[in-house]
């Protein structure tokens, strides 16, 4: 597929990036990534080393990652520097995962890029072929090509989000110079281990010499584990709760407003347009990792500045308002902690007095935590569950589900299956009508990102 092949109207259409996303996922995928580096670095070295071509801040952690990037890139904007976001997964377009100056990367360049990367990558696959391994993953190869469209652009600064871990992960073929590391709990635990301090193990290897670690607040064997990366690697450190941390937040219009203590000045009255308090934590460890990045965390941000950089960023699929009347809440909490943070959030910032969840979940993930979190979380006002499923071939059946929701404490009586999601979110909005209640009723679309990316199509988004 050339350039010149895929052009209607005068440009890249939509279907030439349609097309390159065919061929990604022709490779193995997503959720098969290789534990391996050598053929990362090895298509690097053959591209002239675009890993290398701009400073990296590098994000790893169990939650709030891509919230987090998103507003670490929004206070480096303000700071007018230009930015590159990589993040996984994607909620509807595979664009969305490589973001130029806080838009997802042109079609055109997207597919220029591809175009002028893949003879390389098939050098690589065929000397994988001849040892017997793997090709190139669905992963690998979309991480290879945000480093080319950085480096192309190019980009003052990319801020990387980790797909998996850290130590093996594709992204680490860059080196941060800060390494953020978000709350650690209990996910792909097949992969990573059974506890936060084994998981941190693997989180920790995003941690370089010359770099910078700032962490949130971790658990105990996690936060251990991480420290003695730092110390080994002779890198600075900071921690939030005891260096940095959130001195005060209020409830305010479309989000909260938020004060401060950054690790190298203090920050108040910032307006954030996100819900819930693990939103306001994400926003110490952006401003955190920003003093370390722009001033190795001795000098003192522009105030002003950080809350042009915060007042206006966005973070589509977390706890994010798509309708209203009723409303309608997405929300991607893929995991317990997950679950639980937005439960919180929702009972913090909405005043629901019924909420109908939809949901749906990947094969993956432990659904069973995930609905006990939110039947004890929003217990009073969470009666009617949906059980669902996204087009994804590892979701849940949703009468496989039906067991799940049962031992989290559901009413049989109360729970409807819909084997699809547009058939789901119709029955929740009837449901949520049906009193008449239109002020006080709401939707909660949960579970994994597949069907977030989807309810977000439907409804609109």
């Amino acid at each position: 597929m050339s350039e010149n092949n895929n052009q209607a109207d005068g440009g890249i259409d939509r279907f030439s990036v349609e097309s390159v996303y065919a061929e990604l996922l022709s490779r193995a995928p997503e959720n098969k990534m290789e534990p391996r580096m050598a053929p990362l670095f090895r298509v690097m070295e053959i591209l002239g080393e675009p890993n290398r071509a701009v400073p990296i801040i590098h994000i790893t952690g169990t939650n709030g990652k891509t919230s987090t990037a998103r507003m670490i890139e929004g206070i480096l904007r303000a700071h007018d520097l230009r930015t590159g976001r990589y993040t996984s997964p994607h909620l509807t377009r595979v664009t969305e995962r490589i973001s130029i100056d806080g838009e997802p990367v042109a079609d055109e360049t997207f597919v220029r890029i591809w175009d002028e990367i893949r003879p390389y990558l098939e050098i690589v696959d065929g000397e994988l072929d001849a040892a017997g391994e793997p090709r190139l993953t669905y992963f690998e190869c979309v991480t290879i090509l945000a480093f080319a469209v950085f480096a192309d652009e190019p980009v003052d600064v990319a801020v990387i989000e980790v797909g998996l871990g850290g130590i093996t992960d594709a992204t680490n073929v860059g080196d941060g110079a800060v390494a953020v590391v978000t709350p650690i709990s209990l996910d792909h635990t097949e992969l990573l281990g059974d506890t936060p301090g084994d998981i941190a193990v693997e989180k920790a290897g995003i941690i370089k010499p010359g770099g910078f670690l700032v962490s949130a607040a971790q658990p105990q064997d996690a936060a251990q584990v991480l420290l003695e990366r730092a110390r080994e690697a002779g890198v600075e450190f900071r921690f939030q709760g005891v260096e940095f941390g959130v001195e005060e937040r209020r409830i305010a219009v479309g989000g909260q407003q938020i004060s401060v203590s950054g690790i190298a000045g203090r920050y108040s009255e910032v307006l954030l347009p996100l819900h819930g308090e693990h939103q306001a934590q994400n926003a110490a460890v952006a401003i955190a990792a920003v003093e370390a990045f722009l001033g190795g965390g001795t000098r003192e941000l522009d105030a002003d500045v950080v809350r042009a950089g915060l007042e206006s960023v966005t973070s589509p699929g977390r706890l994010e308002l798509v309708r209203t009347a009723p409303s309608i809440l997405i929300d991607a909490a893929h995991n317990a902690a997950g679950a639980r943070a937005s439960a919180k959030a929702i009972n913090e910032a909405f005043e629901f007095s019924k909420l109908v969840l939809v949901i749906g979940v990947l094969r993956d993930k432990d659904a069973g935590a995930i609905l006990a979190e939110l039947h004890e979380e929003l217990g009073g006002i969470l009666e009617d569950v949906c059980l669902t499923q996204s087009t994804s071939p590892r979701a849940i059946p949703p009468e496989e589900l039906r067991r799940e929701a049962l031992a989290a404490g559901f009413a049989d009586e109360r729970i409807h299956i819909a084997e699809r999601l547009d058939d789901a979110l119709e029955w929740a909005v009837m449901t949520a009508e049906a009193d008449g209640d239109l002020g006080g009723g709401g939707v909660l679309v949960t579970g994994s990102i597949t069907v977030v990316g989807e309810a977000r199509t439907l409804l609109g988004k």
